[in-house]
């Protein structure tokens, strides 16, 4: 193992029990042998922080004990294990904030995000990155170019999201893409959509800032799905909102053969339109995180295809959590940003 001169403390925001947050002062992490030390340089607020900030679970994950939150980070490697070569100190990196078993059935087919063993940022009892430094295993520490800024090194995370669903859709050049949702999810499934080659995309969202907003994302149009029918004849169909009557909207919406990915969080339990599924063979399913996609995310970032830094609606410091947090409430929010090193925003 080689570290730099680190100090032996770090701050972290600690989330005692829902809507209540902490700053604790908690060792720095030593690294294991396949692991960096990542000093966080940018965060950002996922809406599973905030379901655990105000609810305290998500589904079956129940924060029972302190948990640090935010899981989309990248920063700087100032520490090494054994087995990582001591030239990756210094890299700026992406995080992919997950831990799989590496030996299961689900890992050795490559679809390691399905490991029943798998641990990930944020996730109870697994501590997340609103902290000054983090471990992560080396090969889940992505180097990014000096083009690529701290922040989209953070959002690099959700990218991944946008691109497994564009992925399992199967949009490719020429295709029809309606996506319901234009949160900060449907608004970089957008993008990632148009970088993969649809001609045709469009959002639905009942707020008109954010269907605005998407019209600078990516969207060819931008519906209020309040006035009338979504249109028909889609290809494929992204659901980033959660909401029932989206996706029954979406689903009917598709041509036959077309493919529904369902990945906002909603309801745990929905009706679907059965028939319209069966008499056009379509497709319904959904994405769990992702797998394989950081190469795929940053080589869109950097060649300038996605635009992350223009999500960035907001910077925080470690002190002002609980501010960020609220921030995603707002309509003009898309991305919010903590700086952990920084107590406040404004803070050098």
């Amino acid at each position: 193992m080689k570290r730099t001169e680190l100090p032996t403390t770090m701050r972290a925001s600690v989330l005692v029990r829902a809507g209540e947050l902490t700053i604790e002062t908690r060792p720095v992490p030593a690294p294991a042998p396949d692991q960096v030390i990542v000093r966080v340089n940018a965060v950002g607020i996922c809406g599973s922080d905030v379901h655990y900030f105000h609810e305290g679970r998500i589904g079956d994950f129940v924060v029972e004990e302190p948990l640090v939150l935010g899981h989309e980070a990248g920063g700087t490697i100032v520490a090494v294990g054994a087995d990582i070569d001591h030239s990756r100190l210094g890299e700026r990196v992406s995080i992919e904030p997950q831990r799989p078993c590496r030996v299961c059935e689900f890992c050795r087919s490559g679809r390691y995000n399905l490991c029943p063993q798998i641990e990930f940022y944020a996730t109870p009892p697994i501590d997340g990155a609103f902290a000054e430094y983090v471990a992560i295993q080396g090969d889940f520490a992505y180097a990014v170019p000096d083009s690529v800024s701290d922040d989209a090194a953070a959002l690099m995370e959700p990218l991944s999201v946008a691109i497994a669903a564009v992925q399992k859709a199967g949009v490719r050049p020429g295709s029809r893409v309606l996506i319901t949702g234009a949160g900060p999810i449907g608004i970089v499934t957008a993008q990632t959509a148009r970088a993969f080659g649809a001609t045709e995309i469009v959002i639905s969202d009942p707020m008109a800032e954010r269907r605005e907003v998407a019209l600078r994302f990516g969207a060819t149009e931008a519906v209020d799905p309040a006035a009338g029918p979504l249109g028909s004849g889609y290809d494929s169909f992204v659901d980033a909102s959660g909401s029932p009557v989206a996706v029954k909207q979406g689903i009917s919406a598709l041509k036959p053969g077309g493919v529904a990915v369902l990945v906002g969080m909603g309801a745990d339990e929905i009706a679907l339109p059965v028939s319209t599924i069966q008499n056009r063979e379509l497709v319904v399913t959904g994405i769990f995180r992702y797998a394989n996609t950081w190469p795929t995310a940053i080589e869109l970032v950097s060649s300038g295809a996605v635009d992350l830094d223009a999500l960035v609606t907001g910077t925080f410091g470690i002190a002002e959590v609980r501010e960020a947090l609220d921030s995603a409430a707002q309509p003009s929010t898309l991305k919010s940003i903590v700086r952990p090193g920084r107590e406040h925003a404004g803070d050098v």
